[in-house]
């Protein structure tokens, strides 16, 4: 109950900063954190980059070195991969994040 809560409340934040997933398309991990961004109600702008080792490496080094996907931005926090992303909102702070107040 108190996850749908969490839910809810992300649905209702009209400023939600930009949210940026680099992904590739048979990674599991990306699927996972794309469909918890989507269960809450977030947009983002998800960037391929299968194949591409110039934007991978484009990626690698917004991610303080990480070549590993998912890497997920929200405005300009790095929150890291799939299981940042769910730790965040298990702690409760992934809906302040994406209101745009860091917790």
């Amino acid at each position: 109950m108190a996850e749908n809560a969490r839910i809810r409340r992300a649905k209702d934040v009209s400023s939600v900063p930009p949210t940026i997933i680099y992904t590739k398309s048979a990674c599991p991990f990306c699927h996972a954190a794309k469909a918890l961004l989507r269960a809450k109600a977030v947009s983002f702008e998800e960037i391929g980059v299968d194949g591409d080792r110039a934007a991978q490496a484009a990626m690698a080094a917004k991610a303080n070195g990480r070549w590993t996907v998912p890497q997920i931005f929200i405005g300009d926090t790095h929150v890291g991969g799939c299981d940042d992303l769910h730790a965040l909102d298990a702690a409760g702070e992934l809906d302040q994040l994406l209101a745009g107040r860091e917790g």
